[in-house]
Formats: C-alpha cells, structure tokens, sequence
C-alpha cells in the first residue's frame, strides 16, 4: 500500500510483515503472536485431512462427512484460515493484527458449540483408533482454544500503547461491497446454526444438520471478520483478511471442480454460490493488483527521469 510522507511515497506493502511500532503505539504481544502461529497450524492440519482426505473422513476425521463436497468446503475454509493467522503473527502492532481474533474466537466457541450438540454423530467412540483419535484431539482443541485466546486477549489489550495513525480507507464501493457480503455471511451463517435443514435447503448441495451447523459456524467467523474490516476502514490494517479471502475462493472453486456432480447445477443456488466465490477472489486480490499496478508506474516514472 501507498502512504505518503512529506509528499514522497512510501511502499509498506513490499513486506507482509510491518516495521517496527512507533513509539507510542501497542505492540503485538509475543503471547499473542505465538497462539496466532499454533492455532496456524492446526488449521493446516485439519484442512489437510479434509482436502486430502475428502473422501475417507470415517477414517482419518471427527466425523464422517458425506457429501465429499462438504469436506472438502470446510477443508479449504481451514486452510483459508492458515494465511489469516500467519500474515496476522506477522504484524508488528496490535491494530493491524486483530482484525483475525474476534471471528477466530467466534468460530471456534460455535463449533464447540455445534460438537457438544451433535457429539452423537462424533467418532469417540469408533473402533478405528485414527478416526477416535482424531475426534477427542478435535473436542481437546475447541474445548481449549476459545478459552486460551480470551486469556491472551486480555494480556494483549494490557499492553502500554494506543493505534498508529490510521491509513488509506476503503474505496466507497469495496466498502459497502465487503460490508454487504459480510452482513450475508453473518444472516446466512446464524440461519444455518439455528435452523440448517431449513436455511440448508437454499445451500447448492444437501446438508445435514450437523454439516450445515458446521459451515454455518465459519460463515459467521468470515462474515464477521469482513464486518470488522469494513468497520476498522483501513487497508493497512486489512492484511490477514485480504489473504484469507484470495485463498478461500481459489480453494472452494477447486472443491467445486473436484465435486461439480454433487451440485444441481440446473438451480439458482449453485451459480449464486459460484458468482460469490468470484466476488470473494476479486475483493481478496483487489489491493494486491492496484499495488503492482502502482509499482509499474513507479519503477517506469523512475526509469523515465534517470
């Protein structure tokens, strides 16, 4: 991203990473900074059994998960995930990494919400000691997560120090744009937690009440999140949602490839659900085309007046 300072321009997107906080200014907590990096890699973990593994969740997951479409929906939201927390570790101040923990610790507390309600349908009690496993590491994980970032979170906000200035705001139109897809996310997402089979019936493929819950519940985390970003209106501090998105749509269109006869393509539902997927790639790659864009310009204009 462009700032400008004393009429000369200044790169900050060269780097995922920030500079150095100013003085003043809240750092990222190494507790903080070393749970964003954890939980990274749990996500990876569980999006590569669901990815890699769609079609063996008896197997190798929590539960067994049928269509093979829906693993892999919630296997690319976890490794949509990995981006968000990892570009967040990165960061240097606290302003330009939160926008990740609020709707991490809301889609973690749904979905042990969600586990407690349909632990029935869980594997704890399978006679396949991977697929046993794999659910009591998953309920050790939910159980511990959503208490493990309030704990965190509350030594972070204690931190001495306030916000930086704030940066280049929103376009109007990406703002209202991620803002009404946000608040989508969010309606549609609390609709499948509350009633799925209901609200399921408008999903381009068929959920159960356990699995439409379940997407429900990462809905809610990005709606939720892209509601926090159109609030905060500051690309500089819009990094880890930026990444998540791009990786989120490129991963679901590739499940959508993968699985395409699991879909009625013949309804609404599946060409609105495709059509939201491109909207997601287009804001998730939006900055990142207008900033090498801008760096064309900058290394031309260079080479014009040397």
């Amino acid at each position: 991203m462009l700032l400008y300072e004393g009429g000369r321009s200044r790169d900050t997107d060269s780097n995922v990473a920030e500079p150095s906080p100013g003085p003043g200014v809240r750092p990222l907590a190494k507790w903080m900074r070393l749970l964003l990096y954890a939980a990274s890699v749990l996500v990876f973990l569980a999006g590569l059994q669901l990815t890699v593994f769609s079609e063996q969740t008896a197997t190798y997951f929590a539960w067994e998960i049928k269509p093979f479409i829906t693993a892999a929906f919630l296997g690319a939201a976890y490794w949509a995930a990995v981006p968000v927390e990892v570009i967040a570790a990165r960061q240097s101040t606290w302003a330009a990494a939160r926008i990740a923990i609020p709707a991490i610790w809301l889609f973690t507390t749904l979905t042990l919400v969600v586990t407690l309600v349909h632990r029935s349908k869980f594997n704890f009690m399978s006679t396949v000691l991977s697929a046993q496993g794999a659910a009591w590491f998953w309920l050790a994980i939910y159980a511990g997560v959503p208490v493990a970032m309030l704990v965190i979170t509350w030594l972070q906000v204690r931190v001495p120090g306030g916000n930086p200035p704030r940066g280049r705001p929103f376009p109007r139109w990406l703002r209202t744009l991620v803002m009404g897809e946000g608040a989508g996310m969010l309606g549609f997402g609390a609709g499948l937690l509350v009633a799925p089979l209901v609200i399921g019936s408008a999903w381009p493929w068929t959920l159960s009440e356990l699995t439409g819950r379940a997407i429900g519940a990462w809905l809610v985390g990005i709606g939720f999140v892209a509601v926090h970003a159109s609030w905060e209106n500051d690309l500089s501090r819009t990094r880890p949602l930026e990444g998540g998105y791009a990786v989120f749509a490129v991963l679901q269109l590739v499940a959508l490839a993968r699985y395409s006869s699991e879909l009625n393509w013949s309804t609404p539902a599946a060409w609105l659900y495709l059509a939201f997927l491109l909207s997601i790639l287009f804001i998730g790659l939006f900055r990142w085309v207008i900033d090498r864009i801008s760096e064309r310009k900058r290394v031309g204009a260079r080479g014009g007046t040397g």
